[in-house]
Formats: C-alpha cells, structure tokens, sequence
C-alpha cells in the first residue's frame, strides 16, 4: 500500500520542477497584473488597489468554494459531480423551511417556527449528505459511470426543489439563521472548509486511501483498500459540503428559491480544474482549487470591472472551462510520454 500512496500523494510533483500550486498562484498573480493594466488604460481605474472589490471578489466565490472543496475530493478519486448545484437547491427548500421566524407569512409546516437554529442547519448538512451517500452508493455497488448516477440526481434534486413548496420561495428565516451568511461569514466558513480538508488530503489515512484509489482503483483494492466504502464517503462529504453552500446561501439571502444553485456544479469543476486536479484522478489539492476559485472570482470581476456585458461574460466563462480542461489533457499527455 506505501507504494500506492507514495503514487497518489506524489504523482503530480514527480513530473514537474515545482509545486503544481506555485504555477496557480503565478498564473492568479499574472491574471491580477492584466486586469490592473487593463483597468487604468481603459478605465482610469486601479483593479487590485481596491479593497472593497477584493472583499467582493473573495464573498463570490466563498459559497461555490465551498462545494469546489467537496468536487476536488471526488475527482481526485477519478469520478466527477454534476448534481451539486441542485442538491444546493434543494437543502436550500428543506433547510429554510425548518429556519421560518413566526413574525413571518405561514409557514411551510405549521407550528415548525423559531426552532434552535441547529434544527436547520442539521437538517441541510443531512439532507446533502444524504444525496451525496446515494450518489456514491451507485457509482460503487452498480458501477454506474460518475457521469451517469449524479446526472440523475441532478435532475430529481431540482425536481424536489420545485416540487417540495410548489415552486414558491421560502422566505423569512429566524435572526441565528440569518446571521450564518451574514457579513463576511461565508468566507470564514469557506476558509475553515478549505483548511481542515487541506489537512484530511495531505495527512490522514483517508487522503492517501482517496489519491490512490484515483491513481489505481484496482491496485488500491489489491492493498487492502475498502474502494467502495471510500467512494461512498467522498461523495458523501460531497453532498454534505453542498448542503452547507445551501444554508450559507440562503442564510445570506434570507430566502431559498427553487433554482438557486443553477450552474454551480460547473463552476465549482471549473474551480478544480484551473486549480490543477487532474480530471483522470489521482492528482490535485484543495489549495490548489482555492486559488482555483480565486482566478476564477477575479476574471468574472475584471469583466465586470472593464464593463463587459453579461452575456460575453457567459460566454467567456465557457471558453476557460474548456481551455482548462484542454490544459488539464495536454499534461495528462505528457506525463505519458515522459
């Protein structure tokens, strides 16, 4: 098994003269210098001098972060999830309807008002990790492509979200709820998430069995591994981390609607992957997928800061997910060559 492990945890390094994560941080580095030069030729502006847009910049992001976190552990292990936005959506639904304030319009459950503030957030946190146990239970007991099984659950979870109050919003949470998303919060929260997985990946015997079973799903098993078991609990935590994105969310906003969540699971994919996880598994890291989630929130500002239509920013964003992941195939290979 030290020789899988040895394979996971060092199998990005072995190809490259410096840290994968250094080239992160000089391309976020090189993007910031170009928006700044950008800015005062075109706008007369300063881009990176601005605190406020920074503080702006980091919020943006912080919720996606939070599910990026959970998406780059599953890529890692070589799968891929598409239904994180939804099931966003949907513990959104669940969890705000258990955080209703009694000075509000009726509840969604009559009698359910001013509950501890633990009785939403435990219902979110299980509800998204009940979503991601089930995603992970058919992709390792039916062998059910990644692509396939959270596809699926994609589709079901925004159903439950439209479904669970008719399409209509809930809204009016309790003062403790609301203060979860409240000011800089979310970032706090983000930061906390980014850390202790940081720490889980790199030092613990769950982040050696998750790069292994990404780099050799069959030597993995050989070793000793128990490869299903783990896959479930990625996705579980997967689910879980959605879950938590949703009471942030909607702790901010102070109201849960059906489609919030849309576009999330590409975004925070996107966030991997210009991070450096390798979509074949095996290779990645979440600081890698912070400062992912930083290039990511500083383009998306800069078009905003240049005045570029929503519309192009669309597009745009598109263009960047699939150069990242043109990037991400051109190393794959070259380490097969080399």
């Amino acid at each position: 098994m030290t020789g899988i492990t040895a394979a996971g945890l060092t199998g990005a390094s072995a190809h490259r003269k410096r840290p994968a994560e250094l080239n992160v941080l000089l391309g976020l580095i090189a993007i910031i210098a170009v928006f700044e030069l950008l800015g005062w030729l075109l706008v007369g502006q300063s881009f990176l001098l601005n605190k406020q847009r920074l503080m702006i910049i980091i919020l943006q992001v912080s919720i996606v972060g939070i599910i990026s976190v959970g998406v780059t552990q599953v890529i890692i292990t070589g799968g891929i999830d598409l239904s994180s936005g939804s099931v966003v959506g949907a513990t959104a639904m669940i969890a705000m309807s258990f955080a209703q304030a009694s000075t509000g319009p009726a509840p969604v459950y009559a009698g359910l008002t001013d509950l501890p503030v633990l009785v939403p957030v435990a219902v979110g946190l299980g509800m998204g990790a009940l979503a991601g146990v089930v995603n992970g239970s058919l992709i390792a007991y039916t062998k059910i492509p990644p692509f396939i099984a959270t596809l699926g659950m994609m589709v079901a979870a925004r159903g439950i979200s439209k479904w669970y109050t008719n399409g209509k919003p809930v809204s009016f949470p309790t003062d403790s709820y609301a203060m979860i998303g409240k000011g800089i919060m979310p970032v706090v929260i983000f930061a906390l998430i980014a850390l202790l997985f940081h720490l889980a990946l790199k030092y613990t015997l769950y982040g050696k069995h998750t790069y292994a079973i990404g780099s050799n799903t069959e030597a993995a098993r050989i070793s000793g591994i128990k490869v299903e078991r783990h896959i479930v609990l990625v996705y579980a935590i997967a689910g879980l981390l959605a879950g938590l994105a949703a009471i942030v969310v909607s702790s901010k906003n102070l109201t849960a609607q059906a489609g919030m969540g849309m576009m999330y699971e590409l975004d925070a994919i996107a966030m991997a992957v210009i991070g450096g996880v390798s979509l074949s598994g095996g290779r990645g890291s979440i600081i890698g997928t912070v400062l992912g989630a930083l290039i990511f929130g500083v383009i998306i500002s800069g078009f905003t800061f240049l005045r570029i239509d929503a519309y192009y920013q669309e597009m745009i964003k598109g263009v960047i997910i699939v150069v990242a992941v043109v990037a991400d195939v051109a190393r794959q290979r070259k380490r097969s060559r080399s």
